[in-house]
């Protein structure tokens, strides 16, 4: 079963018939909200809100551990973070759908890791490459029957926000390598990781980072380019075919 993780602009997913709705805790806490399981156009999906019911949880508030280990409880075999991401590199313009096969974690202070010492066993998990190739693969695949264009990798920087970045700070993350800058795609990755679930991250370009852009203001970006953008990335995970 495919777990789907919506964060701006997907806060609902349009045309899931909704079998039920399961409000979970876990050892963990609870996570954004309850777990929506239905199906789309015959697939089974689970579909979670990552900033809850209203976009009312700010990024770095996310229980992302409960979050993950929730999907893990209704039995999700695969798992597509869908994130709205500003664009730092010259090809990454808003409206664009972009696959990022790497990360640079600029965040702090969060919950993680499941790897507790006491409560849960130690483990060093690989981390490189960060996504999963055969996930990444199966989305290529369905943009390209969706004749989608779909930037097939990109590094993703990950901020702490809630505040978006300065220009410095983004002038700094395109130094460092970063394509395009969200805020919630870590520690997301890594605990799918730890927890044996393919993950990969579906990225929705939906304006120019600080400092790169000229004309409208973020905001407006942002309005204008999310749902273009948002479409787009729902007629990828329609067509996708889990091996």
């Amino acid at each position: 079963m495919l777990g789907l993780i919506g964060g701006t602009g997907l806060n609902r997913l349009q045309g899931l018939v909704i079998d039920e709705q399961r409000k979970l805790s876990t050892q963990y806490g609870s996570p954004s909200g309850a777990v929506h399981l239905g199906q789309r156009d015959g697939q089974k999906i689970a579909f979670l809100p990552r900033h809850g019911h209203g976009h009312r949880i700010p990024p770095h508030a996310i229980n992302y551990r409960a979050n993950l280990f929730a999907l893990k409880l209704v039995g999700v075999t695969h798992i597509i973070g869908v994130a709205a991401v500003g664009g730092i590199g010259a090809h990454m313009a808003p409206g664009e759908l972009v696959l990022p096969d790497d990360i640079i974690d600029y965040t702090w202070g969060r919950q993680h890791t499941y790897s507790l010492g006491a409560q849960d066993p130690l483990r060093h998990i690989e981390f490189a490459p960060p996504y999963d190739a055969g996930l990444r693969e199966a989305l290529q695949h369905s943009a390209k029957r969706q004749n989608i264009k779909m930037m097939p990798s990109a590094v993703h920087g990950v901020t702490q926000g809630p505040r978006l970045e300065t220009a410095a700070e983004v002038r700094r993350m395109g130094r460092d390598g970063c394509d395009i800058v969200g805020m919630t795609g870590m520690p997301e990755a890594a605990l799918a990781r730890e927890l044996d679930i393919p993950y990969a991250c579906l990225a929705v370009v939906v304006n120019w980072a600080a400092g790169v852009g000229a004309g409208d203001s973020i905001h407006a970006e942002i309005e204008k380019f999310v749902d273009i953008g948002m479409d787009k990335a729902l007629r990828v995970i329609q067509d996708l075919q889990l091996s």
